[in-house]
């Protein structure tokens, strides 16, 4: 099983900075793919970033520019660095995980967190 564990969200005023982190325990996988998703109430929940093992990172057209995503391969970490941040960035933010075991592959959530900016 892989748990995934998040901290950092929280109330901040617009053009205000936070910075998400998202801790994977996964013992015997291998954890792939790392990225953080968004839900605003009544809305579907959207990729905001990703990253994969390798450091190739995408992310959504909203926030290129005001989001970075790195990760800690040896401590199986996420983060999400959030900048600028502007009222339509609330939502609860979900870290989400691509792990491995042998030839399987399964897709992993995080409780969430919620991030709300106020104007």
């Amino acid at each position: 099983q892989v748990q995934l564990v998040e901290s950092g969200g929280g109330l901040v005023q617009a053009g205000g900075s936070l910075r998400l982190s998202c801790a994977a325990s996964a013992t015997l996988f291998r954890i792939k793919t790392m990225g953080w998703y968004r839900q605003a109430p009544g809305k579907q929940r959207d990729m905001v970033a990703t990253i994969t093992s390798g450091g190739t990172t995408n992310y959504m057209d909203s926030v290129k520019g005001r989001f970075t995503i790195s990760r800690d391969n040896a401590k199986n970490t996420v983060y999400l660095q959030m900048n600028s941040l502007k009222p339509e960035d609330t939502a609860v933010y979900y870290c989400n995980a691509e792990a491995e075991l042998l030839v399987h592959q399964s897709t992993y959530w995080g409780q969430g967190t919620q991030v709300t900016v106020s104007s």
